[in-house]
């Protein structure tokens, strides 16, 4: 059984990691620059992560709690269904204005080790269609067709690039636009159906 000093420690390696990994990239963070942020002898971070994959592994496993969390409070905070999918691209809005705010973890990770780690691309893969189940559970909650789920997905992913890269927040306004649109026509094409179906 993993004492909770083994659990305090573990976390602490993982938090320091994460910030490191986040801010300079997975390649150019070294095991000992980790031991030295967490404030561990290298036999213990050693102990803890046998190899860095394993870290990152850890580091994307933490990313993933937080992001879901995160985002699952975001839309929780308004009932109206359709407010629910506005609501994804008002939280990344948010999160583009953060001083820390260097683009998707995941999206990174897979760009520098998904060649080389196959279990990297995997979890990157695995947080990804996390994200669209979560999209596809809204929509059809909301009533809307099944196929507006990928394309609001796409709508996300795009901002996140695009606001890492241009450094603004402009991104997420955008996206919430374009899926104000999409989710009109979606609505629209209930509204057809239901007519269509009322004359059969």
């Amino acid at each position: 059984m993993v004492g909770q000093a083994t659990t305090d420690r573990r976390a602490q390696v993982i938090d320091a990691a994460d910030a490191l990994f986040y801010a300079r990239g997975i390649r150019a963070v070294g095991m000992d620059d980790v031991r030295s942020a967490a404030g561990v002898s290298l036999e213990g971070l050693y102990a803890l992560f046998p190899g860095k994959d394993d870290l990152v592994l850890a580091v994307l496993r933490k990313r993933h709690r937080m992001w879901t969390d995160a985002l699952t409070a975001a839309v929780e905070a308004t009932a109206d269904p359709r407010e629910k999918l506005l609501a994804v691209y008002d939280y990344l809005a948010d999160w583009f204005v953060e001083d820390t705010f260097r683009g998707c973890g995941f999206i990174n990770a897979f760009g520098e080790l998904g060649p080389t780690s196959p279990q990297v691309a995997s979890y990157a893969r695995r947080h990804k269609r996390s994200f669209q189940k979560q999209l596809a559970g809204l929509v059809t909650g909301a009533g809307y067709d099944p196929a507006l789920a990928p394309q609001l997905a796409i709508l996300a992913e795009g901002a996140q690039t695009t606001a890492a890269i241009e450094g603004s927040a402009e991104a997420a306004r955008h996206a919430r636009r374009a899926a104000e649109t999409l989710i009109a026509a979606a609505e629209q094409g209930s509204r057809s159906a239901g007519r269509r179906g009322a004359r059969l």
